[in-house]
């Protein structure tokens, strides 16, 4: 097993069709609403990159979608403010990126279940995303999400090369600017499958920037839903289909207080038992103060 390994994820047969579904009026209604907004979004050009308008497009697609945007932990997934996905300070409101003015960015690490989870978490707060090469060759979602600022990176790349993202990853961190990946590296119908890799841990640890371990959860009708799952090799469109017809689909983002650390192994296993706690939480956990790992 080399570092590049990646889990093989659920199979596709573990997305569910949704229940209860939308009339197929309302279905073509929201594939028109989503079409204007993909439209609006293509539009902005270069400015999809400026924060508060990446925030307000992603909670359009949201909105077009009929998903509902559920946020427990805090306002936003960088710790303390400063600056946002462009670098700079004063990137917009609910824009943060570093630990305090000057300071590093924060490594946003969440469990990882479809498509929709880098929609939701930028309608939460507009950070850097870090995502597989194949998503930067979608029609229409590549071109955004490079005009949104996405890296991607080989995932079957040469061992060799590791080393390399990672000393890109920690000087974006040690430039003020958060990140987002999915040290899953692949997707899972639930929170709880899937190890969490270390590369970006590390990044962390030489960056000397937080890790915001958050979770992203969808519910139908207040239940958890697998419907809004991307897996295997299910192709886009099957998957949109199911998100689009879903009747009363929500995504729940929790935000947990940050960890600080210099091992990739303790960091990873701390971020990934925060983001497994989320399944038996029964209120939404508050930010807390520092807290080392």
């Amino acid at each position: 097993m080399t570092p590049w390994t990646v889990d093989r994820g659920c199979p596709a047969s573990c997305a569910a069709d949704p229940d209860p579904r939308v009339p197929l009026g309302e279905l073509a209604r929201r594939y028109a609403a989503l079409t204007y907004a993909l439209t609006r979004a293509v539009a902005r050009g270069d400015r999809l990159a400026v924060p508060p308008i990446l925030r307000a497009e992603a909670r359009a697609v949201l909105g077009a979608l009929g998903v509902r945007l559920e946020v427990a932990g805090g306002e936003g997934l960088s710790v303390s403010g400063g600056a946002g996905c462009t670098g700079g300070a004063g990137g917009g409101e609910g824009v943060g990126g570093a630990g305090g003015v000057g300071g590093p960015g924060t490594l946003v690490v969440a469990n990882h279940i479809s498509w929709l989870d880098v929609i939701a978490l930028l309608a939460v707060e507009p950070v850097r995303v870090l995502a597989k090469r194949e998503v930067g060759q979608w029609p229409v979602i590549g071109a955004l999400a490079r005009r949104a600022g996405t890296r991607f990176i080989d995932r079957d790349g040469s061992p060799r090369e590791l080393p390399g993202v990672v000393g890109e990853l920690a000087e974006v961190l040690r430039g003020g600017v958060s990140v987002l990946v999915f040290p899953q590296a692949t997707t899972w119908c639930s929170v709880s499958g899937g190890r969490f890799r270390r590369a970006a841990f590390q990044a962390a640890a030489d960056a000397g920037a937080p890790v915001r371990p958050v979770t992203v959860e969808y519910r139908q009708g207040g239940v958890p839903s697998t419907a809004a799952a991307f897996l295997g090799a299910e192709d886009f469109t099957t998957s949109l289909r199911r998100v689009a017809s879903a009747r009363d689909l929500g995504v729940r983002v929790v935000a947990y207080a940050p960890l600080w650390g210099a091992d990739r192994r303790e960091l990873a296993a701390a971020a990934r038992r925060a983001v497994l706690g989320a399944e038996v939480l029964t209120s939404a956990p508050e930010s807390g103060p520092r807290r080392a790992v």
